[in-house]
């Protein structure tokens, strides 16, 4: 469990990937800026094509990464799959996925957690919190 000890002046830095603002904005008012107590404040770093996901993720400065797999030209699962290949200590990957049932082609792409659309605000910050809670434990 996280260290509830929390700075109010950390931010958990969240890069929120989609070509469809409809699906940042409900990722966005679903988390809120604070989803958990026990977790900082939440910056989301939004991102719309590919290039600008890799300049942030070569930052090395995201917690975690909230990706859309429908996202075209480049899909969230192909773009997590190239992450946990290339990026050394990768962030955790939230995939956001079409249907229930592609949730078995996400385990090919590496991601830690898979949330299927219509996006169930409960369901998306339950998944979420518990990554974040994790990916921070493991910064230690």
């Amino acid at each position: 469990m996280y260290d509830s000890s929390v700075s109010e002046h950390q931010t958990l830095r969240v890069l929120l990937y989609s070509d469809d603002s409809d699906v940042r904005e409900t990722v966005k008012n679903s988390l809120g800026n604070r989803p958990h107590p026990d977790l900082p404040a939440v910056e989301f770093i939004e991102c719309a094509t590919e290039p600008v996901v890799w300049q942030h993720l070569d930052s090395g400065t995201i917690d975690v990464a909230i990706l859309d797999g429908e996202t075209a030209p480049a899909g969230g699962m192909g773009v997590a799959r190239q992450l946990k290949d290339e990026v050394y200590q990768a962030p955790p990957v939230l995939l956001l996925t079409a249907r229930p049932q592609d949730a078995w082609l996400a385990t090919w792409s590496r991601v830690e957690a898979v949330v299927p659309q219509p996006l169930d605000p409960f369901r998306l910050a339950d998944v979420f919190i518990d990554l974040a809670q994790s990916a921070l434990a493991a910064k230690g």
